[in-house]
């Protein structure tokens, strides 16, 4: 089993920043992609950025050039720093571990409210 424990959420001011925080722990060999999850309400949650364990990263269009994932393999911990954030940046984000194709692990998220 694998425990994904977020952190870093909060209440901010458009155009200020947050810098998120999921550390694993459990039984597991190596943590190959890592990703942030965003989720509001009535709506399926969606991929923000993700990072492969050789550094590889993905963002989603509307995050380009404000949020920044990195990872810290030798801490099994992956951060998300969001800068300039926006009102339409507030809801709940997840992070999420492949171990494989058949072992993907979710946290239970942490909360970003972005006041206009």
């Amino acid at each position: 089993q694998v425990q994904l424990v977020e952190s870093g959420g909060g209440l901010v001011q458009a155009g200020g920043s947050l810098r998120l925080s999921c550390a694993a722990s459990g039984r597991f060999s190596r943590l190959n992609v890592m990703g942030w999850y965003h989720q509001t309400p009535g709506k399926e949650r969606e991929l923000v950025a993700d990072i492969s364990n050789g550094g590889t990263t993905t963002y989603t269009e509307s995050v380009k050039g404000r949020f920044t994932i990195s990872r810290d393999n030798a801490k099994n911990t992956v951060y998300l720093q969001m800068n300039s954030l926006k009102p339409e940046d507030t809801g709940v984000y997840l992070c999420r571990a492949v171990i494989s194709p058949w072992s993907v692990y979710w946290g239970q998220g942490t909360q970003v409210t972005v006041s206009s």
